[in-house]
């Protein structure tokens, strides 16, 4: 049996469709008939990664990450309000001979700190920009501890995926993480352009929209990115009740 997110995603052909037409209407036709086996298959291999490919800075018009910038995200998950606070450090961290950057990103709930995650990013050559894992704290009773789905890329068999494409296609496939141990299996697939999106921070005109899944979760989440500026809006559209909208970006 498929796992439930993976089936859900195959078996219904609106949750790939984009917001408008995408930017390759040729491939965008043939993805609702790709057999489940094929994605699987795609999905299964791993990305190339050498680490003498790689350059300092993340500066992918989709996904820059320029070191002093601030972003906040207001939402709403399992009914509660939450604000989440991203910030691109001046700090580094090397993971497989890579010199990653580490974003720090805080969730508050009802101005409570709940969650706080040091995420690693590098990019290559050709502009892909590689997830190299994250160290993910959770409040529990009070104090923070590690979260299962913890990783690092080199560490316990976990491998690093990518999070954004240097030339992301309509159609394509790729993925994201790679950590069975800790149910960190994010996967992702590109829709295309949609006409316009408008968030707290403004109104913002052709943005990428991807969707995400994992093969151990029953959840599909949209997220929609602007060039210079990154990710502005992720919603959940199957299997829960979460979106999150940007709110303000502010870089020093």
């Amino acid at each position: 049996m498929k796992p439930l997110a993976f089936a859900v995603a195959l078996t219904i052909p609106w949750l790939w469709s984009c917001d408008s037409q995408p930017t390759q209407p040729s491939d965008a036709g043939k993805q609702n008939t790709v057999s489940s086996a094929s994605l699987t298959e795609q999905l299964n291999r791993s990305p190339r990664f050498d680490p003498n490919n790689f350059v300092r800075t993340v500066d992918n018009p989709l996904f820059p990450l320029r070191p002093g910038t601030r972003f906040v995200y207001e939402g709403v998950e399992d009914g509660e309000s939450e604000v989440n606070i991203t910030i691109v450090t001046h700090d580094r961290k090397s993971i497989l001979g890579v010199s990653a950057i580490v974003v720090l990103d805080r969730v508050f709930v009802h101005g409570e700190l709940t969650e706080k995650t040091f995420d690693w990013y590098a990019q290559d050559r050709q502009g892909n920009v590689w997830y190299m894992g994250e160290d993910s704290l959770e409040l529990k009773n009070g104090r923070f501890v590690r979260a299962s789905d913890s990783w690092q890329a080199g560490v316990k068999g976990a491998k690093p995926g990518i999070i954004m494409r240097g030339t992301p296609r309509a159609g394509a496939v790729y993925r994201q993480e790679y950590y069975p141990p800790g149910g960190a299996l994010d996967q992702a697939r590109v829709l295309g352009l949609a006409d316009s999106i408008r968030v707290s921070a403004g109104t913002f005109r052709r943005p990428l929209v991807t969707i995400e899944w994992s093969p151990v979760e029953p959840q599909l989440e949209k997220k929609y990115y602007v060039a210079g500026i990154g990710e502005v809006m992720e919603k959940v559209v199957a299997g829960g009740h979460e979106q999150f909208q940007l709110a303000k970006v502010t870089r020093s």
